[in-house]
């Protein structure tokens, strides 16, 4: 590629890479006869993204791999560039963020990054240095933060010359407040005058520890008083028994794939960018509930479920057209996940009478309550929408019944 590269396209200013194994993706900022090194000069844009899977994943582990992550951990990058002006870039760890805003690259004026981690290394020192040429920054980490203050909001007062800037943060583990439009008046925009476009989904949670006064969703909407220019949403929720809150903030439109632990408080909308959705509440999911939530995410590709509380009216409405049944349907859905749920709930997705799915999707439950919804894989009533399914087994199971093999999709059944 290198060779190509450098004889064909001598005046090269864009580079996008895909798809490049893991030790390579490294190589390019470490190596000192790569491409990247010999073209540091001339590229303005470059974007990497390595995976570690081509084609139809076969065996149980390659289901949960994903976009392989550039991590440098303490081999230091040692390229320099005085031409790059964008980078997109998965990392692993915020360290590997704060590497390549070094100054190493002191003419950048975009960076996207998506950091799987936000945990960075004991020793590990902050730079202060301003990045004065940043005009546009994205930052996308889904991985529990516990170092918003020390090290996103201290990095973020570098670029006091932004122009645009998007968070999509969750969760944020707080320790008193949750992350409302005062939060963000006065740590972010303060500090950037320049700023004029900023979105962002933020989710922050807080420890329940007795206390007194615990904000309302109409006390965060009015936090955004003075956001004038955009639409803010706000949800809050407290689980008592898991003795916290949370709280969701988000600008719209709403951008990202992702809408995390969705309660029966949902504001609803319609979100056609949001392909990975995961319920959560301490209270029951009634069916109306996912009739809401297959209409406000029409392209949903995997759902996850965690309930523990069975529903209280298990009947499902009819439609006004003829009496017929009112069936919710997932036409996009490929991955279905159930973590400690009520077997009610898997039991709505099993019944072709309540739920239409597609054929192909990977199901990931426990054993016994399949064997129990299904009255041990002879219940007809499930039998359809079994049929379309990979089952996932998570748990040992040393004889299956008798008739296990034959009430999926595949005979191809993982066990771990």
């Amino acid at each position: 590629m290198k060779r190509i590269l450098c004889a064909t396209y001598p005046i090269l200013s864009g580079l996008g890479i895909y798809n490049i194994e893991k030790d390579t993706d490294l190589d390019i900022f470490t190596d000192e006869t790569s491409l990247m090194y010999i073209l540091k000069n001339q590229i303005s844009s470059l974007m990497i993204e390595s995976s570690s899977n081509q084609g139809r994943p076969r065996d149980f582990h390659s289901w949960f791999s994903s976009f392989q992550r550039i991590s440098f951990g303490y081999l230091l990058p040692t390229v320099f560039s005085s031409t790059l002006l964008e980078l997109r870039v998965k990392v692993t760890s915020v360290d590997d963020c704060l590497f390549l805003l070094d100054g190493r690259f002191n003419q950048l004026r975009a960076f996207y990054v998506d950091i799987a981690s936000s945990l960075p290394k004991s020793n590990f020192k902050i730079n202060k240095e301003k990045l004065p040429n940043l005009r546009c920054f994205s930052l996308y980490c889904f991985s529990e933060i516990r170092f918003y203050d020390n090290i996103i909001i201290r990095l973020l007062h570098r670029m006091s010359n932004l122009e645009e800037l998007a968070l999509y943060l969750s969760p944020v583990v707080c320790d008193k407040k949750f992350i409302d439009g005062n939060n963000l008046k006065q740590n972010i925009i303060d500090y950037m005058p320049e700023l004029n476009q900023f979105g962002f989904s933020i989710h922050s949670t807080i420890l329940l520890k007795d206390q007194i006064d615990l904000p309302s969703n109409e006390d965060i909407e009015h936090s955004f008083k003075d956001f004038s220019n955009n639409k803010i949403i706000s949800c809050v929720n407290y689980f008592f028994e898991a003795k916290y809150g949370a709280c969701h903030i988000y600008s719209c439109p709403y951008l990202i794939p992702t809408y995390q632990n969705i309660s029966n408080n949902f504001p609803g909308g319609l979100f056609r960018y949001v392909s990975a959705v995961s319920l959560f509440d301490e209270h029951p999911f009634e069916y109306e509930f996912f009739i809401q939530i297959a209409q406000s995410f029409p392209f949903l590709k995997n759902l996850t479920i965690t309930n523990q509380k069975g529903q209280n009216n298990k009947q499902y409405r009819k439609s006004n057209n003829n009496n017929e049944d009112l069936l919710i349907r997932y036409p996009y859905l490929k991955y279905l996940d159930f973590k400690q749920t009520h077997n009610d709930y898997i039991e709505q997705f099993l019944l072709d009478t309540k739920t239409c799915l597609p054929y192909d999707i990977v199901l990931f439950t426990d054993f016994k309550s399949l064997q129990r919804v299904t009255h041990n894989f002879t219940r007809n009533a499930t039998r359809v929408n079994c049929s379309k399914m990979r089952y996932i087994c998570l748990d040992r199971i040393s004889r299956f019944p008798k008739h296990f093999k034959n009430y999926f999709l595949d005979k191809e059944i993982h066990v771990v």
